[in-house]
């Protein structure tokens, strides 16, 4: 039954996609994504090969120091990337560790067998979740090692229902698990999956990397002069919200607010919102056009994708966005790294991360603008909070470190790759 409903999703998504794509941007990406076929030279097919898939931006984060690690070990193999959301593939479609990068072909019977006879994997690595029934069920089929990486569980997902056992079976396509905390270890025990090991989130790796190869950002540190500054990133509406009259009221301090969305329309509304603000795109051309007229600007809002993780660096104080949504809270490691307090909301109950950060002192939740802006006030009045905070929080990244060598080192003691 389950495997029906399964087969009738996977028919009726499309559908939505297509309706969806009248006035949504990525919709229509992801319907064009799709409209041909991956294809690969045919030399590639007799080398080995490792497929990495990863549903969207950030888990394409969370596997890159590991693709990084195997392109430098094992240079002659070929590694492919794909992508099910354009959020990723829009961004990475041409990243230099990767020999070729995809859209996923939609799950099915007959495109799981021939994307996979297309690609001939040697190995696969599975980041952090997204469970595709076809792909996976081929995979076993033909005993290609797949590895679920940086994997997180719940015991409200389906896999612990009683309904779970469509889901379990997914689950069982995997060689081995790499577990990002004790809790998900037990609850796949529980389902007498043993082949499993904690080696944390291979994000802490990443965002080392990006904070000990730092480079500027054109024009921000002009845009901060000597300033207090606060980076929001990954903003929300709600998010927004709270932000708004501290923006508002607090003219002397420099905000740097990167949206989620960074479509037209968004972009627009936020700067409409933030009534003495600048697009990152005018600020780099000089050509500055705040909404009052004021050259003064204090907030600098982020038209373009792929330089968030650096703006962190900027800041005297963090904020990472999605903690007022149920969906989640967004990368709070990337503004962590840099030693500077991260706030967020208070909807962290799917992010332990967060709960940790909070436990150590780096990070801090709040649930309302009021609360927020007595937060900043207090620690901008307090040096030796804010500098503390910052501390705790550096060192929560660099203590939980390592996930990526602990894999490799699978990975070569049970010779998966060979050349």
């Amino acid at each position: 039954m389950n495997l029906l409903l399964y087969t009738l999703f996977l028919m009726l998504y499309p559908f939505g996609i297509r309706i969806a794509s009248i006035w949504n941007d990525k919709a229509t990406l992801w319907i064009k994504g799709r409209k041909i076929f991956p294809t690969i030279d045919s030399s590639a097919a007799r080398k080995e090969t490792i497929w990495m898939h990863c549903a969207s931006l950030g888990e394409f984060e969370q596997g890159h120091p590991l693709i990084e690690k195997i392109r430098t070990e094992y240079p002659g193999s070929i590694i492919v990337i794909s992508f099910f959301s354009p959020s990723g593939y829009e961004i990475e479609k041409n990243n230099s560790n990767a020999d070729y990068v995809f859209y996923l072909p939609s799950d099915s019977f007959s495109n799981a067998k021939k994307f996979i006879d297309l690609i001939n994997p040697t190995l696969v690595l599975w980041i952090k979740y997204e469970y595709w029934y076809y792909y996976l069920k081929e995979l076993k089929k033909r005993n290609i090692p797949t590895l679920l990486i940086s994997g997180y569980f719940r015991k409200d997902q389906p896999f612990f229902k009683w309904y779970r056992n469509f889901w379990t079976e997914m689950l069982k396509c995997f060689t081995y698990y790499f577990l990002q905390n004790e809790d998900s270890k037990i609850l796949l025990e529980n389902l007498n999956i043993k082949n499993v090991t904690v080696t944390g989130d291979t994000r802490f790796d990443r965002v080392i990397t990006i904070v000990e190869n730092f480079y500027e950002v054109p024009l921000i540190k002009e845009f901060c002069g000597n300033n207090k500054v606060i980076v929001a990133g990954s903003t929300w509406e709600d998010d927004e919200a709270e932000l708004l009259h501290y923006a508002k009221t607090n003219a002397h301090i420099k905000f740097i607010i990167a949206p989620h969305e960074v479509d037209k329309e968004n972009i627009r509304d936020v700067k409409k919102k933030f009534v003495n603000s600048i697009l990152y795109s005018e600020w780099i051309t000089g050509n500055p056009q705040p909404a009052t007229g004021n050259q003064q600007s204090n907030c600098l809002i982020i038209d373009s994708i792929g330089i968030l993780s650096r703006l962190y660096k900027y800041a005297d104080i963090t904020y990472v966005g999605g903690g007022f949504s149920y969906d989640g809270l967004h990368n709070i490691l990337e503004a962590a790294v840099y030693g500077k307090p991260v706030i967020f909301g208070p909807e962290i109950e799917k992010n332990f991360e967060a709960q940790e950060l909070i436990e150590c002192g780096g990070g801090i939740t709040i649930s309302n603008a009021l609360e927020l802006e007595k937060t900043l006030t207090d620690l901008f009045n307090n040096s030796d909070e804010l500098k503390n905070r910052g501390i705790a929080a550096k060192n929560y990244v660099y203590n939980n470190a390592g996930a990526t060598k602990k894999i490799m080192e699978y990975i070569q003691e049970n010779r998966l790759l060979t050349n």
